[in-house]
């Protein structure tokens, strides 16, 4: 099962997808034109069932194999959605919409997965049935959750799931996967400081937010090196440090600190909350202030099923030979995290060779791994449900 001639010729088709999504990028759950442009190709392709409207702005394709003796259903997902980022590239095809990109690859997921669905239409080489996704507001609106809430499994009985990213500095063609923990949980948290504000000159008839906020900023960072074991993974970021003066000679009456917590390990990521919630509450009673604290889970853990992770490695393999199966997980999150929970399957890495990071307002996909990626997708139907 190497890369499929077939997808050699939809190349220019699927990469002119690619582009214009590129150049009309949607954010969150606005995502209307590209949902609508994806549900009108599906249909053109001939899906048996095309749904719009899942999840708020999702897209369920529906293809049937040439027969259904497996009774199995895998579902392919892959995400729509652009960022609020001032496009650099200079491309020709570059971002038609001031102040919005496709700066993480999204563009490229959604065409690869089209060109996947298209051919899947055209064979149906094999026995079961095939749930291509299409995700809106993966970039912080939690659109995975959206459309699992919404039934989506239970609806098109999906019994496994399986998603795909590029990745920068990953050469073309190749793949990176692990079973377990392969991106964090992702939380984000709030502090405000009160003490008693004042003028510079007599800090002893203050409460000096600023330096109870500067010993709480320290202090968190003990969470990861004497909280934590050392062989499991936590990052605790506080990244806005706001008073409310801007004045050289005022003690501000208060102080917010906004940061995240990632980690890998489910027990981790109880104790670091807890821990993030103590250390600011017992620095602020030391020095006589208060705080308030506003701690918010995100995405899980994306957890590849060590089961379904070796289906993905196998077809990764079959498609290129060149598959890393213990990539180290990376700390930023994935609300596929939602579908995985829900059902077992693999989330998988794609070289996009050595462009931009993905997030960098210079970062565009490379077109040249279409094939790679399509491939991939219809090969993991055609190999959990082969033909009878």
């Amino acid at each position: 099962m190497p890369v499929k001639n077939r997808f050699a010729e939809l190349l220019p088709e699927i990469t002119a997808w690619r582009r214009d999504f590129h150049e009309n990028p949607e954010l969150l759950y606005e995502v209307h034109r590209t949902a609508a442009k994806v549900a009108g190709l599906l249909r053109d392709f001939g899906c048996d069932e095309v749904v719009e409207g899942i999840g708020q702005t999702g897209v369920v394709g529906v293809i049937r194999g040439r027969s259904d003796t497996s009774g199995r259903v895998v579902g392919l997902r892959a995400d729509m959605d652009a960022l609020p980022i001032v496009e650099q590239t200079g491309a020709a095809h570059a971002s038609k919409v001031p102040g919005k990109m496709h700066a993480c690859g999204h563009d490229g997921h959604t065409a690869m997965l089209l060109g996947a669905a298209k051919y899947l239409a055209e064979t149906r080489n094999f026995d079961g049935t095939a749930v291509v996704i299409f995700q809106p507001a993966e970039e912080g609106g939690g659109g995975g959750k959206a459309m699992v809430d919404d039934g989506m499994m239970e609806r098109w009985g999906i019994q496994e799931v399986y998603g795909m990213h590029n990745m920068p500095g990953i050469p073309v063609g190749r793949f990176a996967i692990r079973p377990g923990p392969m991106m964090a949980a992702t939380d984000q948290f709030d502090i405000v400081v009160t003490g008693k504000g004042g003028h510079a000159a007599k800090p002893h008839d203050c409460i000096d937010t600023t330096l109870v906020a500067s010993h709480i900023v320290v202090a968190m960072q003990q969470i990861a090196s004497r909280n934590v074991d050392p062989l499991k993974q936590v990052v605790v970021s506080i990244c806005t440090f706001r008073t409310e003066s801007e004045a050289y000679n005022v003690i501000p009456q208060t102080v917010v600190l906004r940061g995240t917590v990632r980690s890998l390990d489910p027990g981790v990521r109880d104790l670091a909350e807890a821990r993030v919630k103590a250390v600011a509450e017992g620095i602020a009673a030391a020095h006589g202030a208060t705080v308030g604290i506003s701690y918010i889970r995100g995405y899980p853990v994306t957890m590849n099923t060590p089961e379904n992770t070796d289906y993905a490695v196998a077809v990764a393999q079959a498609v290129s030979g060149q598959v890393d199966t213990a990539v180290a997980p990376m700390m930023g999150g994935e609300d596929f995290s939602y579908m995985l929970n829900a059902r077992p399957g693999a989330y998988i890495f794609l070289g996009n060779g050595d462009s931009a990071m993905v997030h960098h307002p210079a970062y565009d996909f490379d077109d040249s791994a279409i094939p790679f990626g399509s491939s991939w997708y219809a090969g993991m139907v055609e190999s959990r449900m082969p033909a009878a």
